[in-house]
């Protein structure tokens, strides 16, 4: 794989100089940057389309590394318990008596039944086959017929332990017994949501859609703007895509997408108004849903009407929030899959294989808003199969419309990958920075064929 170390730019506004517009004082972490020195700009097709390597992640990549399970709030009660699947192994998350949360191999230790096959809430964890029963804190509970089975030592007969850790409202696991700890893997990206924290949301919406790519090929149409001039060209009169400022941690990655100024590809020059149109969804035949008045600009405008949302929720600490924090695309990547975005924007995204199959995926999108007084409920998972329109889950509002446009190429992209016509894929060296830190971690944990 050939590596190279540069940093080139689009013409137009860096972001640097689009934050020293900005009406309020800028937060040094909008300011925070972190070149890329080592990654790859080519990689193996076969990482897309290989049994061999898809069977190489799950025994060193998905058997070993952090990845992120559920939110806390998924299994608020005790006895309260959840089941999480990735690439044929499956977890059981449960909330114990006094609150705290326990991971196992989802396995009964009879016969090999899966303990459970969704989630629930008892004060045991019992297996429908036989009946044998774990407390909630793993240890043996419970043998019909006990007497039937001298060889087993109830100090001995306990579920399997996971490794469980907790960021952001989080719940992480980990099934290598002897992996370093969370805040290892984490870095400095907790640092990085200091100012937004996310333990302080609610799951307020959950969709999950099966995709008929491989998981990385369909996480990657979301670590880039490079794609947006192609598959979003509605959004360009307010989106500065090819203006965006990408960034990587030793863990993590970040891309910063600009909006209220316009794409670098426009061969016009859009108004105020109407890079305020493109950033709040107006439909040609529609009123503007805000009107910018002369002598103004966009995001000073939609900005304002933005900070004022959130007044209900964050009080007087809302005036404390630049025009950057509620107009612009924080994109964040926690290696291997979960994205969660920066400021207020309420969207994480999450991205596995589809049971074990490698050639097909599920995307989900998790809304995790602020609130007030009592947490509310989580929202359940709604479930998307692979023929499904995004926007038969209209708790997603517009963005399932943009989901539309950036999974319809997703199929094909797979269907190109195993025609065997390529041999290596070919990444941007600064647009596709996000996906070139990725597929360097990839390569460290689990390497090629």
């Amino acid at each position: 794989m050939t590596a190279i170390e540069t940093r080139p730019r689009s013409r137009g506004i860096s972001y640097r100089e689009l934050l020293d517009t900005d009406t309020h004082a800028v937060p040094d972490v909008l300011r925070a940057e972190a070149s890329l020195t080592d990654a790859p700009v080519f990689v193996d097709v076969a990482r897309y389309t290989s049994r061999a390597y898809h069977e190489l992640e799950k025994e060193r990549l998905w058997k070993r590394v952090w990845q992120m399970a559920c939110r806390e709030e998924d299994i608020p009660r005790p006895g309260d318990y959840l089941v999480y699947d990735i690439a044929g192994i499956s977890v059981l998350v449960a909330r114990g008596e006094n609150g705290d949360i326990h991971a196992f191999h989802n396995v009964c230790l009879h016969r090999g039944r899966r303990l459970k096959d969704h989630g629930g809430c008892d004060g045991e964890l019992r297996c429908s086959f036989h009946g044998f029963a774990w407390n909630l804190d793993g240890s043996l509970k419970h043998v019909p017929c006990g007497w039937d089975f001298p060889q087993v030592q109830p100090s001995e007969f306990g579920l399997p332990p996971v490794r469980v850790g907790t960021w952001g409202g989080f719940v992480f696991v980990n099934l290598d017994p002897s992996c370093g700890p969370l805040d290892g893997h984490l870095g400095e990206l907790p640092q990085h949501f200091t100012r937004w924290p996310l333990e302080q949301r609610y799951k307020q919406a959950h969709v999950a859609k099966m995709l008929r790519c491989n998981w990385k090929l369909a996480q990657e149409a979301f670590m880039e703007a490079y794609h947006v001039v192609a598959t979003h060209p509605q959004l360009l009169p307010g989106i500065g895509d090819a203006n965006s400022q990408y960034d990587a941690w030793a863990t993590f990655s970040r891309a910063i997408t600009p909006n209220g100024t316009p794409s670098p590809y426009l061969k016009w020059a859009p108004t105020e108004q109407d890079m305020a149109d493109a950033m709040t969804d107006r439909n040609l035949d529609e009123p503007p849903v805000v009107v910018v008045p002369e002598g103004r600009t966009a995001r000073e405008v939609v900005g304002h009407l933005r900070r004022e949302a959130m007044r209900p929720v964050l009080g007087a600490d809302a005036d404390a929030l630049c025009d950057a924090e509620l107009l612009d695309s924080f994109y964040y990547t926690l290696f291997p899959n979960l994205h969660p975005w920066g400021a207020y924007n309420r969207i994480v995204y999450r991205f596995r294989p589809y049971g074990d199959d490698h050639t097909q995926s599920i995307m989900e999108c998790m809304y995790l808003a602020p609130f007030t007084g009592e947490r509310p409920a989580a929202a359940p998972i709604h479930w998307l199969g692979p023929d499904d329109d995004w926007t038969e889950a209209p708790e997603l509002g517009m963005l399932a419309r943009v989901f539309n446009q950036d999974v319809f190429n997703l199929p094909n992209v797979q269907a190109g990958l195993m025609s065997g016509s390529l041999d290596r894929v070919t990444f941007a060296s600064y647009q596709e920075t996000k996906l070139r830190h990725f597929h360097g971690l990839l390569g460290r944990w689990v390497g090629d064929l």
